[in-house]
């Protein structure tokens, strides 16, 4: 295997294109290092390129009342960011912030339309990611208006291991809370009844997962039935 299509299989979106297509694809796209904390796009804002996270992963931000903001989705290896292209429309509908710094293709949104005109397999599995990604903004939105907040938190820190690929990351209280829609001390004391069930360590910004099995029984359910999901539609 060359090494574009190496790099490829870490994102699931292209590893499961035939190969004649992914290479098409990757010919026109660009390899390129995402920051912590960058700014992909704003909401409205017109879509000048799509991401296909490698090694990175993206949270998907929507404002409240242009003050409050609130986390309903994150994009790694597993999807693209730019989906809204699939319906033909052009604006951002929401805020995209790198979350985990690394790898991933980057492409011209005018190229990748061009290439979903001629790449009818791109067309299906893309039509499939977007209806996961449909699903999984309704079961943000209610997991935020039922579910407590500690079972909240717990689902968020295992959606983001799954996309780090890794038990230890870097995450402050203060984001936590804007990325859960809830105050620093609602996270502090979820955090620490995770702590004290000794399921996480959290120490200077650096927080480490002990046990993922007792992490995903103090989830709740919204992160089984995201990867079911998932694994239905596009495994």
């Amino acid at each position: 295997m060359s090494q574009p299509s190496r790099a490829a299989a870490k994102n699931r979106l292209l590893a499961a294109l035939p190969s004649k297509d992914r290479q098409h694809l990757l010919a026109r796209s660009e390899r390129v290092e995402l920051r912590f904390g960058d700014s992909l796009c704003q909401p409205g804002e017109r879509i000048r390129h799509v991401f296909f996270p490698t090694d990175s992963f993206i949270s998907l931000i929507t404002p409240i009342d242009g003050r409050a903001r609130l986390e309903v989705g994150l994009v790694g290896d597993e999807g693209m960011l730019g989906i809204s292209l699939m319906l033909g429309v052009s604006a951002a509908p929401l805020h995209a912030l790198v979350q985990g710094a690394g790898a991933a293709w980057r492409m011209e949104a005018a190229t990748f339309c061009r290439e979903l005109k001629h790449s009818p397999a791109l067309q299906r599995g893309l039509n499939r990611y977007l209806y996961v990604t449909l699903s999984g903004l309704a079961q943000t939105a209610a997991c935020t208006r039922f579910h407590l907040v500690e079972a909240r938190l717990a689902r968020w820190l295992l959606m983001t291991r799954d996309r780090a690929h890794a038990d230890e990351f870097h995450i402050t209280h203060e984001f936590l809370a804007y990325m859960l829609g809830v105050r620093r001390a609602g996270v502090t004391r979820a955090a620490s009844s995770l702590r004290k069930r000794k399921l996480i360590r959290y120490s200077r910004g650096r927080l480490t997962i002990l046990d993922g099995r007792g992490l995903e029984d103090a989830a709740c359910g919204c992160y089984a039935a995201v990867k079911k999901t998932y694994a239905r539609v596009l495994s």
